[in-house]
């Protein structure tokens, strides 16, 4: 059964970029509410454990080592159909393969340094939301 809330990350990439702002404002432009959000900073440690389903491929490394780069805004966003629709807004991984007007499409550098991060499923968004935020962070 699908949610209504998903997770997202402004990556270090974007957020170094100065694209925080434009791309909250296209979330919220395309109907997402924000539910719980902050500024942070992963250390590799932390990085590791969020990343630890792909402990075993070969970019595992460079992800944590990426991720722990810099600053990061982390947020549960909240709309009808919220996994689905925000993997549709944010354009595939690759922004060379993104649809136009997508946030990838618009802010991504590569296909490492994409941008954003959105969950894939309703579990993995509840999974990763709770990573971040403690039940008493978020709002409604």
């Amino acid at each position: 059964m699908a949610t209504n809330r998903t997770f997202t990350m402004i990556k270090p990439d974007a957020f170094e970029a100065g694209n925080s702002g434009a791309i909250l404002k296209m979330i919220e432009e395309a109907g997402f509410k924000i539910v719980a959000m902050k500024a942070t900073q992963l250390t590799s440690e932390l990085a590791g454990k969020f990343y630890a389903v792909h402990a075993e491929r070969p970019f595992y490394a460079d992800l944590c080592a990426y991720m722990s780069s810099g600053p990061i805004i982390a947020a549960i966003l909240e709309k009808d159909n919220a996994v689905e629709d925000f993997r549709k807004l944010i354009g595939a991984t690759n922004p060379a393969d993104a649809a136009e007007g997508t946030i990838r499409k618009i802010f991504a550098k590569s296909i490492e340094a994409n941008a954003v991060h959105g969950s894939d499923s309703d579990e993995n968004a509840a999974i990763e939301g709770a990573f971040y935020f403690s039940e008493f962070e978020r709002v409604g």
